[in-house]
């Protein structure tokens, strides 16, 4: 009588890539580590000063440090394959009363996480911002936040001419979602228009309310900046949604009930995206949309109301 042998496979582990994510902690960076643990493809370390960052956003299975990220070098052990550059400070009218912490975060910090990344070699995925190329292109000074950003792209940008860095350099238009910042001096106007109508104050616009924006989802976001990770190479990766309306057509999403601030300082009327890289390389496009967000939220709302 024959008899058969068991075989046995041999299972190759595939090793994991290692990826720092600065901010990761906060609201877009809590999302960020969140996809990377489920895709099961990378090790995540966090690097959070919890600025706006909180401990509440952390998830099981990344490892998270705290510290700012002027002490990268001393701080973070490991050799990463990719950071991904959220960790910086990130509000533009608030950025006129905050011109030190930006520049402490945007500038020294920002340089320490270019130098770290030449050092290891890694691929430096950088958060750039929107306001660069918003009013035609004079949004890049119209405040300390938007002058940083913008620099900090060329920064970059020179050290992938000068060391060869790898990069890849996005940019966000007004982003939403679950764990946005609601309260505060450093809410999103999102997070404030949903705190003001949960309470039932009035919906606060700062005049003339016709800048347009481009809100985009959290989620969609992330997506982008995984795509970005992996793929891609060199600027000009506009992550938004390319249906734009003003803050008063927001508000009026919300409700009647409206009441209009003040002008300020840095606040761009308009909007420019161009989603041209992401669509055509990595096939990348904002599937979420804002209105339906917000309808979605005002019925849940209107519905809880009831029931108490």
């Amino acid at each position: 009588m024959a008899t058969s042998k068991k075989t046995t496979k041999k299972v190759k582990k595939v090793s994991k890539k290692k990826v720092l994510v600065t901010g990761g902690a906060g609201f877009i960076g809590s999302h960020l580590i969140e996809a990377l643990l489920k895709s099961g493809k990378y090790d995540v370390v966090s690097l959070d000063n919890y600025f706006t960052g909180k401990k509440e956003n952390h998830h099981k299975g990344a490892t998270y440090i705290e510290g700012h990220t002027k002490d990268i070098d001393k701080l973070i052990k490991i050799v990463p394959d990719l950071v991904f550059h959220l960790g910086e400070y990130s509000r533009v009218e608030k950025s006129f009363d905050d011109v030190e912490l930006v520049w402490d975060h945007n500038k020294a910090g920002t340089f320490a996480v270019v130098e770290f990344c030449r050092k290891h070699n890694a691929k430096l995925v950088y958060a750039g911002s929107s306001t660069k190329f918003g009013d035609g292109g004079l949004g890049r000074v119209q405040s300390p936040y938007a002058w940083t950003k913008a620099s900090n792209t060329e920064l970059v940008k020179n050290y992938g001419k000068w060391f060869s860095l790898p990069y890849a350099i996005t940019y966000f238009y007004n982003v939403y979602g679950p764990r946005e910042i609601s309260e505060g001096d450093y809410a999103t106007v999102i997070g404030i228009f949903k705190a003001k109508h949960k309470k039932g104050e009035p919906i606060t616009v700062v005049s003339p309310g016709t800048q347009v924006r481009n809100f985009t989802h959290v989620e969609d976001i992330v997506k982008g900046l995984i795509l970005v990770g992996e793929k891609g190479e060199g600027d000009d990766y506009g992550l938004g949604d390319e249906r734009g309306y003003s803050i008063l057509d927001i508000a009026k999403m919300f409700g009647k009930n409206i009441v209009m601030l003040p002008e300020r300082k840095g606040n761009r009327m308009n909007s420019t995206i161009d989603t041209t890289r992401v669509q055509k390389e990595l096939k990348w496009k904002a599937k979420k949309n804002i209105k339906t967000h917000i309808n979605e939220f005002v019925k849940d709302h209107k519905k809880k109301t009831k029931k108490s």
